[in-house]
């Protein structure tokens, strides 16, 4: 869990309801203008594309309007071995960030994405980066007593999910009612209806809300104890066109020694990482591809 002295994440309601409306918004001033949006390319002119979606602690604007978290954090410390100094952001709704990637868009995604067949048919991943589990975010006390997906369809509660993201999966495998399940564009709008009641609760990712509740106290919310689905965590990497596989392999060799000189660990825990969030050794990306 952070220690609270973390950067904090930048409310970019208009840009994000233009994101959600045009699928894309480039952010002027995150880094030159020309970035590239090939890894060649930036190896010249040492400035790169990346996409994000705005969702702390994993890719998000601080209040300098600097691109920061956890991926973009580590791409910087990865990317820097290749002259590769600069990060220009292209913020887009999450389940636009693999269109904008084939579209040619940015280089690269860098937000927390999770490795799953259905990606993978769209897009190539690194190695796993780090594991992480669910969570909900809801009321103090949490009186309907909503711990797992399937504690849902027993009450009249709704829960509110991030569009795009693995949480409306999981709730429809546990047979949780489409009335029951409120899908919203962007972190700050599901925050805030559970905040003014208008759900429930939400399902997010545990460091998500523990994230979310540091940086909003006195919001007389909680997070559940953690959970995974189907008994295995939730394991994201950074997402890469399909095809790019100098780009792939390069970007993993450094990955590979910040992880095994514990520079990794150092980077992440300023965003609630920790040791818990490493993955383990045995589990490879094509194994989470599966036959995609």
């Amino acid at each position: 869990m952070s220690t609270g002295n973390g950067p904090r994440a930048l409310p970019r309601r208009t840009l994000l309801r233009g994101a959600a409306a045009t699928g894309l918004v480039t952010l002027t001033g995150c880094g030159p203008d020309g970035a590239s949006t090939s890894f060649q390319s930036a190896q010249r002119t040492g400035s790169i594309k990346v996409g994000f979606a705005n969702e702390a602690p994993y890719g998000f604007l601080d209040e300098t309007g600097r691109l920061t978290g956890e991926a973009p954090e580590v791409a910087r410390a990865v990317l820097r071995k290749f002259g590769i100094t600069e990060l220009e952001g292209v913020l887009a709704d999450f389940r636009q960030l693999i269109p904008g990637l084939k579209a040619n868009r940015y280089a690269f995604v860098a937000a927390g994405m999770f490795i799953n067949p259905s990606r993978c048919a769209d897009a190539a991943f690194s190695i796993p980066d780090y594991q992480v589990e669910s969570a909900f975010l809801v009321p103090k006390g949490n009186p309907k007593g909503i711990t797992r997906f399937t504690d849902i369809p027993d009450t009249d509660a709704l829960i509110a999910v991030l569009t795009g993201a693995v949480e409306l999966g999981y709730a429809v495998e546990a047979g949780v009612p489409e009335e029951q399940v409120v899908t919203l564009g962007d972190q700050d709008s599901v925050f805030r209806a559970v905040r003014e009641a208008r759900v429930y609760g939400a399902a997010v990712l545990d460091t998500t809300a523990a994230w979310l509740l540091e940086q909003n106290p006195g919001s007389g919310l909680e997070k559940t104890e953690p959970f995974r689905h189907e008994s295995e965590p939730g394991i994201g990497a950074f997402t890469f066109p399909r095809g790019a596989t100098d780009f792939v392999e390069a970007f993993n060799t450094e990955l590979r020694k910040l992880k095994e000189s514990g520079e990794w660990l150092r980077i992440v825990e300023p965003f609630g990482f920790s040791e818990r969030n490493v993955p383990p050794p045995d589990v490879t990306t094509d194994q989470l591809c599966g036959d995609a």
